[in-house]
């Protein structure tokens, strides 16, 4: 696994890739970076050239000085591939980075030769509705002197976790704490999306993923189905909003058998 950075429009973004072969971008949720994938990249990486990203204003990755925007992020996917010279990809998003790859797969089509869609939500005038009148932040907290908004990080996100892996909250916490001060901006990107006006716009065969026990996603995986035809669906066992972290070789081989039989 190599670590390097790529200068793009809003400065550098930061990857780690593993392996050789036809390339596979893998976007992260928010507020998380590269090390969602951590051990994905390796599984990936034996048939593939695996590329993790930290989003643009994740991680390491430098990021538009204004609002965020899934456009916006998108751009900067775009820009990473081309600095990488890679021609056409599959996209692999979990939750934001779902999101994400579909505005890159709507915005330019020829870039994209598969995507798959993982705990996707359904971004519409009635989710819109929904989060502006009342739906309470995912992420945000305030920073206070003793320290405890740390511990309401970890709270938080704590019922979509599994109780006994309290590693995986650590890794979503350290995420989190890189970017404090913006951690909400990229639900906010996400619900601000017009998914309704750009997905009917994906040409690529589309795998659409969620686990099992996906409470926040599970719901909207018909409404995605139902918007871009021909696509395959598939359900996670035994595992949630964390799928990939959680569940590495259970993600991993459900994307790569897909990848197989295309």
């Amino acid at each position: 696994m190599h670590h390097r950075f790529a200068e793009t429009r809003y400065g550098q973004i930061h990857y780690a890739e593993d392996g050789a072969g036809d390339p596979v971008i893998l976007l992260h949720q928010t507020p998380r970076s590269w090390d969602e994938y951590r051990d994905v990249l390796p599984r990936l990486g034996v048939t593939h050239r695996a590329v993790a990203p930290d989003t643009p204003g994740f991680g390491l990755s430098d990021g538009p000085a204004g609002r965020w925007t899934i456009e916006a992020f998108a751009a900067g996917i775009l820009d990473l591939c081309e600095a990488l010279g890679l021609g056409a990809v599959t996209l692999v998003g979990h939750h934001t980075g779902a999101v994400v790859a579909v505005e890159i797969a709507a915005a330019a089509p020829e870039r994209v030769t598969g995507l798959v869609l993982s705990g996707m939500p359904y971004v519409d005038a009635a989710r819109r509705e929904q989060v502006a009148t009342g739906r309470p932040p995912i992420d945000h907290v305030v920073r206070a002197a003793d320290g405890s908004h740390l511990r309401q990080l970890w709270e938080n996100r704590a019922p979509y976790y599994p109780s006994d892996r309290p590693d995986l909250l650590e890794r979503l916490v350290h995420d989190a704490v890189a970017v404090l001060d913006r951690v909400e901006e990229g639900h906010e990107a996400v619900n601000r999306y017009r998914m309704e006006d750009r997905i009917g716009l994906v040409a690529a065969p589309t795998l659409v993923l969620c686990g099992e026990l996906d409470t926040f996603s599970r719901p909207d995986v018909g409404k995605i189905l139902a918007a871009i035809p021909d696509a395959e669906s598939a359900l996670l066992p035994d595992t949630g909003v964390p799928s990939v972290d959680h569940r590495p070789d259970v993600f991993a081989d459900a994307v790569a058998r897909w990848l197989s039989a295309r």
